[in-house]
């Protein structure tokens, strides 16, 4: 028997809370649905159409140092997460329709559909869908 797993939401350490939650919201579209309490900028879920992210800042804010340690901002890109979207054209679009610098989605040698970017803390992003009408492939 398996374990009944019904959800993931990675956690993201992250320089400056403000320009994430401004990036994941406004630019992607999640809503916050939880925070820390007292301080709501200490961690928070997001979530759009059932996946979600946490986000929680690097340091206090009041031990901040005024710009990221470029050998832990290197080591993000080791942090890749992987988005469900069957419409890449329309997330093309919709990145580019808010400043967002973009290349057009790919088509992988495995079949997939892809778009990469990274996020304000160079974490990697890739939206991604099958192609089916090379391979016909399809997520059920």
């Amino acid at each position: 028997m398996s374990i009944d797993i019904r959800g993931l939401a990675p956690l993201l350490q992250v320089f400056d809370m403000p320009a994430s939650i401004k990036f994941y919201c406004e630019v992607l579209g999640f809503e916050v649905v939880s925070t820390s309490k007292p301080n709501p900028n200490h961690w928070m879920l997001l979530r759009l159409n059932g996946a979600e992210l946490m986000l929680e800042p690097i340091y206090p804010e009041d031990k901040r140092p005024p710009v990221p340690d470029p050998a832990r901002v290197f080591a993000h890109a080791d942090t890749e997460i992987y988005f469900g979207c069957p419409d890449m054209d329309a997330v093309y679009t919709h990145l580019r329709e808010h400043g967002v610098n973009v290349k057009e989605p790919r088509i992988a040698y495995y079949g997939m559909k892809q778009l990469y970017l990274t996020d304000p803390d160079g974490y990697i992003l890739c939206f991604q869908w099958p192609h089916q009408a090379e391979f016909g492939l399809a997520f059920s």
